[in-house]
């Protein structure tokens, strides 16, 4: 992804950590399909940028951190697309939506989000949970989803790496 992302733009380039600087352990990824795991750390390293620590890069502005968090949005997406269905696409685009309505109403839940998405991505699980937390601000059957799917232990691992890259 960071090799990727610097060969596209010089800007990208710039913004990227010196390698014995970057975190390269997924996060989310590991609670899904082996085929989505690029695309999902993809997309989530660009809602890191947008709203917190990102693994790989240090952007020098506000600025370019969003643009860079929207290239890797679009990016991540290509790869689902590549790798998977309509359905998984559209999972994570409802996602980076859902995550972004949270953060302005600054509404708790996104961890459980990612962690079902990452889990249940295409199968056409998600709608009920994605309804209750945009709903009734209670992302319970989100979490329950995840560890349903992947198991508590993968799950708190997950959340507990997300939580800590957040602003």
């Amino acid at each position: 992804m960071a090799d990727e992302a610097g060969r596209e733009s010089e800007l990208w380039t710039a913004a990227l950590r010196p390698r014995d600087d970057q975190e390269r352990e997924p996060v989310f990824s590991q609670l899904g399909e082996p085929e989505y795991a690029l695309g999902i750390e993809t997309i989530y390293e660009g809602y890191l940028l947008h709203y917190g620590t990102s693994r790989l890069f240090a952007p020098e502005d506000g600025d370019a951190a969003l643009l860079l968090g929207d290239y890797l949005y679009a990016h991540g997406l290509v790869r689902i697309e590549q790798a998977g269905t309509v359905e998984a696409v559209n999972d994570l685009a409802e996602l980076i939506a859902l995550c972004a309505y949270l953060r302005a109403e600054r509404i708790a839940g996104d961890g459980a989000a990612w962690a079902a998405t990452a889990a249940t991505l295409g199968r056409g699980a998600l709608d009920e949970g994605r309804s209750t937390l945009r709903l009734d601000n209670d992302p319970a059957p989100l979490d329950r989803l995840a560890r349903a799917t992947a198991g508590d232990a993968p799950v708190d691992a997950a959340l507990a790496a997300h939580r800590s890259r957040l602003r």
